[in-house]
């Protein structure tokens, strides 16, 4: 009997009910064992040089399991009479005809920060070094200027929002 097939032989019940534990289902928990099976099985002789085999086991069949659940999400359906949040969505696109007039608006360091961190896509680690701050003072200095643009934009274009933040309507103002 090759090293796999001892260590299956002493390990197997234990990785069976761990994994019967976690998963509440036999057949899931057969699955998954199934799957860790094969990945020691292609480890072919490499699995023999493991020192301790059950640890070995017992970590690929963790990850596995956390694969598993990763990619196994439950859906919902939604019912029919949920508002549809494309009339929000819809609102904050349009309510990007407001940003070039807030944004000119702003002093130049918020400007500068909004325009090449949120707006570029430059990660702000590489804002900080262009600007000679440490990564805590740009990552303030964005906040703040998000902060200022935002109470800016709703004042100027008189956005307003439900209960939960939402927008529903603004009046645009594209030109100075």
């Amino acid at each position: 009997m090759n090293c796999l097939a001892k260590a299956w032989t002493a390990h197997e019940p234990e990785l069976r009910g761990w994994a019967r534990h976690r998963l509440g289902n036999p057949t899931d928990a057969d699955d998954l064992l199934q799957d860790l099976f094969l990945k020691a099985l292609r480890q072919g002789e490499r699995f023999c040089s493991v020192h301790n085999a059950r640890a070995w086991l017992f970590e690929v069949a963790r990850n596995t399991l956390a694969d598993r659940l990763r990619v196994a999400r439950d859906t919902v359906e939604l019912p029919e009479d949920l508002a549809s949040p494309v009339a929000e969505v819809d609102a904050v696109d349009t309510l990007t005809s407001c940003l070039p007039r807030v944004l000119s608006e702003l002093n130049e360091q918020d400007r500068d920060v909004i325009t090449l961190c949120d707006l570029q896509g430059m990660a702000q680690a590489d804002y900080a070094h262009a600007r000679g701050l440490s990564l805590s003072a740009a990552k303030s200095r964005l906040q703040r200027a998000r902060l200022r643009m935002k109470q800016h934009m709703t004042l100027v274009c008189q956005v307003s929002t439900d209960a939960s933040g939402h927008v529903l309507d603004f009046v645009p103002r594209t030109s100075a």
